[in-house]
């Protein structure tokens, strides 16, 4: 069985295939701090309650924007599977052309998105990854990376609104059904929800419009579904994108190694 560790700033996905399809998932906050045997007395105990086990891991891929925690998620793979994992960045064959003026710098999950968009979805692509930053990829045609826009996230847009004036309280997001609120906090979630719909909304045009041809958008990531119903300029919502290019790139990479 393969276990596929996808790390972002706020929550860290595992989730374990088994040659078949995804079997379990799990989420646990990400902390830099935390230590590859706190990992894996949480993994142990999760996968017991699921009928699995350390001896069923065969193999591990990693894709991580925390370089802190990187070492101990490695740790895990080493003393807990007996693997040395694959890292995106470091070990692995992405097998796509990466079209911007720094190609280090492209960040793996959205590398990773580009890949899962590409074996999903024919075309051009918008991928909208929406967590801690709110990405708007663009994959070409061919499956190229082609670079994109980075915006806060609805969440971290809300705690700065939150933390920077005296009087905004800390509120849960919602889908106001108003524009106009009535009172502070319908006002807050009108200004959060509907802006960040508005964010959406104008970014999509605006790279459809300079690319110069038809795009399909794709929107995935740990609050998307927020927005699903908000607007009709996202064609897809799908939650497992990045597991898929994860589980592409292991394939690659084990292709890659056996020639």
């Amino acid at each position: 069985m393969l276990l596929a560790i996808e790390q972002g700033n706020t929550n860290t996905l595992f989730a374990i295939h088994d040659g078949s399809g995804w079997v379990a998932q799990w989420r646990v906050a990400t902390e830099s701090t935390r230590t590859a045997d706190e990992y894996a007395a949480w993994l142990y105990q999760l996968m017991q309650m699921q009928g699995l086990d350390f001896k069923f891991i065969s193999d591990c891929i990693i894709s991580s924007v925390v370089p802190q925690s990187l070492f101990n998620l490695r740790k895990l793979a080493q003393r807990y599977f007996d693997r040395q994992p694959f890292v995106i960045g470091e070990n692995t064959t992405l097998g796509i052309d990466i079209r911007i003026d720094k190609p280090k710098e492209a960040g793996a999950d959205r590398l990773v998105n580009a890949i899962g968009g590409h074996m999903s979805y024919p075309g051009a692509l918008i991928i909208i990854d929406s967590g801690t930053a709110t990405t708007f990829d663009v994959v070409a045609a061919d499956g190229g990376y082609e670079g994109g826009a980075i915006a806060p996230g609805i969440n971290l847009s809300l705690q700065a609104l939150h933390l920077a004036a005296a009087k905004l309280p800390r509120i849960a997001i919602e889908r106001p059904a108003r524009r106009i609120g009535k009172d502070t906090v319908s006002a807050m979630q009108s200004g959060i929800f509907w802006g960040y719909i508005g964010l959406i909304e104008y970014l999509i045009s605006a790279i459809q419009s300079e690319y110069g041809q038809n795009m399909t958008v794709v929107a995935t990531g740990g609050v998307a579904s927020l927005f699903e119903g908000a607007t009709d300029k996202i064609d897809h919502f799908d939650h497992d994108l990045t597991l898929r290019g994860l589980l592409e790139i292991y394939k690659r990479t084990l292709a890659q190694h056996a020639r």
